[in-house]
């Protein structure tokens, strides 16, 4: 059924994660909902972060789970009382999709895929209604106020009486999230912080030999040392990646934003890996004393440190000669060996971005202060997060909130015939 030419209209733009339930939110609502994808098909960075098995939420309980956001944790803890983890994996269930908790407290779909929920939802979407626009990519408003799209058949505008944008940030740009969308806002007086790269590796500038030689390879487990903003000290035990520049991974991406911070700070930063967690100091030095009996150094640390080749060349890499020859220099490398990042990765290699439209210019329903009926959703808000669910959760809570927030406001102009 058609709806009544007097319903209310709200476009959608941005067919991710935020997109879509913000579409589904207006929807339930009785809204006339116009969903506009770029690419030819919604939610392509959301299948391709599933390739690997769908990691849709995390189990931390709150607020835990809040501290996440760091100092976004007030303002994104509010759009999670509205959609939390536990709401997410109901909303999954409700769609054909059971989820677990894994090992590591990450939640996944059962069969760990990402394709069968997002075409789950996508049926429903249109089924209630939905039109989507796939192959219009946005280019902002003409002169009387439209929406601008450059589509298949050439540039189109569109009336809408409301619009959430849902862009994404700066990160996979070949996957529609190329940042375009920031002049634009900016132009119309919109407050938007700069897109960084988040969730992202770090160069280090090895030697040709360890990175031909060593890229791709793990190192597991680790301990990382390292300071926060303040100067306080932190450990955090995981597992990141040599790569043919640095380092990256899990661990590198759960404290990545306090580096990134150090490093605009300072220009570099120092980080810290423990590469035998478990063992002490005194223990690993008196283990690395025992006599080699003409084995090689590689050898001697495999058999009494219990390093593979890739933290092995880690070492070889920090000390000369001479300090490989000094088991006490070496034992307290092999407990803090201190890597210079110099820089973080660029932003099109990243998993997600930092930065965008400023939380202080939306009010509560994600609405832009100073361009009423105009909201923002998902990872183009200034807000960041690690990996493990907590992105994706965060995506669609604020879509959740933007669709209600968009509804409400078009009841509210209807009722008072504005």
């Amino acid at each position: 059924m058609p709806d009544s030419p007097s319903l209310p209209r709200l476009a959608v733009i941005g067919g991710g994660p935020a997109g879509l339930m913000a579409a589904e939110a207006a929807r339930a609502a009785g809204v006339d909902v116009h969903l506009f994808e770029a690419k030819g098909s919604v939610g392509r960075k959301f299948l391709i972060a599933g390739k690997g098995g769908l990691n849709l939420t995390h189990g931390e309980p709150r607020p835990g789970f809040d501290a996440r956001y760091r100092e976004r944790a007030a303002a994104v803890g509010r759009w999670l009382d509205a959609f939390d983890a536990d709401a997410l994996r109901a909303w999954a269930r409700g769609l054909g999709v059971d989820t677990y908790v894994g090992s590591s407290g990450r939640v996944f779909p059962l069969d760990r895929k990402a394709a069968p929920l997002l075409r789950a939802w996508v049926r429903r979407l249109k089924e209630a209604g939905v039109q989507m626009h796939v192959q219009h990519r946005w280019q902002g408003w003409d002169e009387a106020g439209r929406l601008r799209f450059d589509a298949p058949s050439g540039s189109t505008a569109f009336d809408a009486d409301a619009v959430v944008l849902a862009l994404g940030g700066g990160s996979w740009p070949q996957l529609g999230s190329d940042g375009a969308w920031v002049a634009s806002l900016a132009a119309h007086g919109v407050d938007v912080a700069p897109l960084q790269p988040a969730n992202c590796g770090f160069d280090v500038g090895w030697s040709a030999l360890l990175a031909e030689r060593f890229a791709g390879a793990p190192l597991k487990p680790v301990v990382a040392h390292w300071q926060d903003a303040t100067g306080a000290a932190h450990a955090l035990q995981g597992e990141c990646v040599l790569t043919a520049t640095g380092i990256e991974g899990s661990l590198v991406y759960a404290i990545g934003a306090d580096l990134r911070v150090a490093i605009a700070r300072d220009g570099s930063t120092l980080l810290h890996l423990d590469l035998v967690p478990g063992r002490d100091l005194a223990r690993l030095e008196a283990d690395l004393s025992k006599p080699r009996k003409g084995r090689s150094l590689g050898e001697h640390l495999r058999r009494q440190a219990g390093l593979d080749a890739a933290k092995s060349a880690l070492v070889f890499e920090m000390l000369d000669k001479a300090a490989q020859q000094d088991m006490a220099r070496l034992a307290a490398t092999l407990k803090r060996l201190p890597l210079r990042l110099l820089n973080p990765r660029p932003m099109a290699e990243a998993i997600s971005t930092a930065g965008g439209v400023r939380l202080e210019a939306l009010d509560d329903a994600l609405m832009v202060r100073n361009r009423p009926g105009l909201f923002c959703a998902g990872e183009m808000l200034d807000w960041d997060a690690p990996t493990g669910g907590y992105l994706l959760t965060a995506c669609f809570a604020s879509g959740l909130l933007a669709g209600r927030g968009a509804s409400a406001w078009l009841r509210a102009r209807t009722a008072h015939g504005t």
